[in-house]
C-alpha cells in the first residue's frame, strides 16, 4: 500500500516538474514587454569560461520596453553584445560604452501568431511529460497487482492517476491560454 502511495507521489512530482518547465519556457517568449527572462539564460565567455549572463552583469528592466544590461567589468561589453546578437532575439543591442540597452519593439501580428505556436508547442511537450509520468506509474501499479495487490485497489489507483493527469493537463491549458492572451494583446 505504501508502495502505491509512493508511486502516486512520484507521478505527481514528475507532473509538477512538467508544469515548472512549461512556465520557464513561456517566460522566454517575448510578449512585446521588457522581461529579464529574455536574456537571463544566455551564456557569455568570461575569461575563457562559459558563464551565465546574470553572473557577469546586472540585468534590469529600464521601462516597459527596455532591458538594461550593465556588466561588472567594462571589457565585457563586447562579448555580451556578441552573445545578444548571436542569440537571435530579434532585438539589436545598443552599446553606449557603459551599458547595453535592448529596446523591445512592439510585436507584429505575424510574430504574435508565431509566438503563440511556440507556446502551444511547449504546452504539448508538458502534456507529454504529464502522460509519461502517468504511464510509468501505471506500469508500476500493474506490476504490483501481478505481485498480489488487490485488483480493486489497483483500479482505484489507476482512477486516481487519471484524475491527477486531468488536473495537470487542465493546469497546462490555463497557463497557455493566459500566455496566448498576453501575447495577442496589443
Amino acid at each position: 500500500m505504501e508502495d502505491i502511495s509512493k508511486t502516486l507521489g512520484d507521478a505527481k512530482a514528475h507532473m509538477e516538474k512538467a508544469i515548472e518547465h512549461l512556465e520557464h519556457e513561456l517566460l522566454k517568449l517575448r510578449t512585446g514587454k521588457a522581461n529579464t527572462a529574455l536574456v537571463s539564460d544566455l551564456i557569455v565567455e568570461y575569461y575563457g569560461t562559459p558563464t551565465p549572463l546574470p553572473q557577469v552583469a546586472n540585468i534590469q528592466v529600464g521601462d516597459a520596453r527596455t532591458i538594461v544590461i550593465q556588466p561588472w567589468e567594462r571589457n565585457m561589453l563586447g562579448p555580451i553584445e556578441r552573445v545578444l546578437i548571436n542569440a537571435n532575439l530579434g532585438i539589436t543591442p545598443a552599446n553606449d560604452g557603459e551599458i547595453i540597452r535592448l529596446a523591445v519593439p512592439p510585436l507584429t501580428e505575424e510574430r504574435r501568431k508565431e509566438l503563440v505556436k511556440k507556446a502551444k508547442h511547449a504546452a504539448e511537450e508538458s502534456r507529454v511529460g504529464v502522460r509519461n509520468a502517468r504511464h510509468k506509474a501505471l506500469e508500476h501499479v500493474k506490476k504490483a497487482v501481478k505481485e498480489g495487490l488487490p485488483e480493486d485497489l489497483g483500479k482505484r489507483t489507476e482512477n486516481d492517476l487519471q484524475d491527477l493527469v486531468n488536473k495537470f493537463v487542465e493546469q497546462v491549458d490555463k497557463i497557455v491560454a493566459a500566455k496566448e492572451k498576453e501575447i495577442m494583446t496589443v
